[in-house]
């Protein structure tokens, strides 16, 4: 697919083509890895990621450089697989931190056996609400611009496939889990809907995507360190020049 080695660090050819594995930062935009990669891929001019991730996610972002562009769609067509916490008892607007919590409920009656009776309604080929604080568009606006605008935003189903939903480990009040999931689901909206059907509200507190298609996180580089390769391929092209 055109990966590099970490062991061939400096035979990029960005130009032609390159599709780079690189694990996400917390707090980072998807749109602020491409941004620190977008002026040391030259001269290709080209390059875009294959399926955002929101920015108290971590995890696998996959770029495309130069010719390989034309295959972000089919990266992000792929199956893709998290790992995160879902914490029950609250709910924010967003489905996750990124606002502040709108209400508290108790979670202490809910049981291991209540969880894992409650899986199955979210597995398999389902109906979903994303999120208002989501990127689709609303009427030609993004809907987390409406929403963090106080305006409501009605959001429509839409049809995903959940392949695996499964709890990892049982922490009261958080479940460890692992999700695999077709392009468009959002985690975010299966903790919320989770934590409804338990009535007592679910909150998405931790999320890392581990997996898209073939491609692990295992073999991402870090964004750091990626950047560091590429200025000293920098550097050192200009010093074969000026030499």
């Amino acid at each position: 697919m055109g990966i590099p080695s970490k062991s061939d660090r400096l035979n990029f050819d960005f130009v032609a083509g390159e599709v780079l594995l690189l694990d996400k930062p917390l707090h980072w935009t998807s749109f602020n890895v491409v941004h620190k990669l977008k002026y040391r891929i030259k001269p290709a001019k080209k390059i875009g990621h294959a399926g955002t991730l929101d920015p108290l996610a971590t995890g696998l972002l996959v770029i495309c450089t130069g010719k390989k562009t034309k295959e972000i769609e089919q990266y992000m067509g792929q199956e893709k697989e998290y790992t995160g916490i879902i914490q029950l008892g609250v709910k924010t607007p967003s489905f996750d931190y990124e606002t502040e919590p709108i209400e508290y409920k108790d979670f202490q009656h809910i049981t291991e056996i209540d969880v894992l009776n409650a899986l199955p309604q979210f597995t398999g080929s389902i109906e979903q609400t994303p999120p208002a604080f989501s990127a689709i568009k609303v009427d030609g606006k993004r809907s987390y611009d409406l929403a963090r605008k106080g305006e409501e935003v009605v959001m429509k189903k839409r049809n995903v496939t959940v392949s695996e939903f499964s709890i990892t480990q049982f922490d009261f009040p958080n479940l460890h889990f692992k999700v695999v999931c077709s392009k468009g689901t959002y985690i975010r909206s299966l903790a919320n809907d989770l934590g409804d059907a338990l009535g007592c509200g679910g909150v998405l507190s931790a999320l890392r995507r581990t997996r898209i298609g073939q491609f692990k996180v295992e073999d991402a580089w870090k964004v750091e360190d990626l950047v560091e390769i590429l200025e000293s391929r920098k550097n050192q092209s200009d010093h074969d020049r000026i030499g």
